[in-house]
């Protein structure tokens, strides 16, 4: 086989002819290997249950709101199929949805340590950018679906047992099923893109650590205190600067005037703290010394 020579940082290289940096570690490869784990079929498994879990729970209860005069999105839930969708997403978007993203973002690069199998893929040669974009792409691409599975289901649930109709509003008045689909679509990405910040911290801490509780463990619970911290009314206007603060602004999509201000200030926030922590990922397992 013949050899090259590359220079990278003035110290010759041999490689061989036909190598490309770029064709190392291919997305489809990480994307298979990270379908074929446990705990990937047991989130999908999970998600995909949350909606036939709230079914039940609605027919045995006598329908959500039952013994309260209060009225809000939960006591809609069995008005129709995009209702049923709406509420699934009310339930699941304060915490159940920060698992997946935290779990998919946060063990890729941490198990591979615990494994003891960073060093050889590093050594396969896969450049490390290269391995940490592989890795970020398939976490963020399979937190999405883990996002998109859920509403789907439940409109697929609800539809089969309240029927295909508007989305009645708590306030008052309803939304053409047509136009409610389109809501939740963009319900959905807002929600994505607001836990970015979630992923992009359990992703540098998996570049920090060899337990993938940790990294996983770790994010979690920031989020936690992030939104513990929203809740400290004494912080004042000091909250509009933690991304918990806006993790319901998507509630203004399913109100009859689409309103898009504080979406947009949670978008921009949650983008801002993901690149600066992105940034430090890559930064930082560039220079790490992998021993694991």
């Amino acid at each position: 086989m013949k050899l090259s020579t590359v220079t990278d940082r003035a110290e010759p290289v041999e490689v061989a002819d036909g190598y490309r940096a770029a064709r190392t570690l291919p997305l489809r490869v990480e994307l298979v290997r990270q379908l074929k784990r446990r705990r990937t079929m047991v989130m999908g498994g999970v998600l995909f249950a949350l909606p036939f879990v709230l079914l039940v729970a609605f027919q045995v209860g006598g329908g959500p709101g039952s013994g309260n005069n209060r009225v809000n999105l939960m006591d809609t839930a069995t008005l129709s199929g995009t209702n049923f969708a709406a509420v699934n997403l009310f339930a699941a978007a304060g915490f159940l949805l920060v698992i997946p993203v935290a779990l998919f973002c946060g063990d890729t690069v941490a198990s591979e340590a615990g494994w003891s199998s960073l060093r050889y893929l590093l050594a396969a040669p896969v450049p490390r950018a290269r391995l940490l974009w592989s890795k970020l792409v398939v976490g963020l691409g399979l937190s999405l679906v883990a996002m998109v599975l859920l509403p789907v289901v439940a409109l697929a649930v609800g539809t089969a047992a309240y029927g295909w109709g508007p989305l009645e509003l708590p306030t008052g008045g309803s939304m053409p099923a047509g136009t409610a689909a389109q809501r939740l679509a963009v319900t959905v990405a807002y929600i994505f893109v607001s836990q970015l910040v979630t992923a992009a911290l359990a992703f540098w801490l998996s570049t920090k650590t060899d337990a993938p509780l940790g990294a996983v463990g770790g994010a979690v619970g920031l989020t936690i205190v992030g939104n513990v911290l929203d809740e400290v009314t004494a912080l004042g206007d000091w909250r509009h600067f933690l991304p918990a603060h806006w993790q319901y602004a998507w509630l203004d999509a399913v109100r009859p005037q689409l309103d898009w201000t504080d979406m947009i200030q949670g978008i921009s926030l949650s983008i801002t703290y993901a690149l600066v922590l992105f940034a430090l990922a890559f930064r930082g397992f560039a220079r790490k010394d992998v021993v694991s």
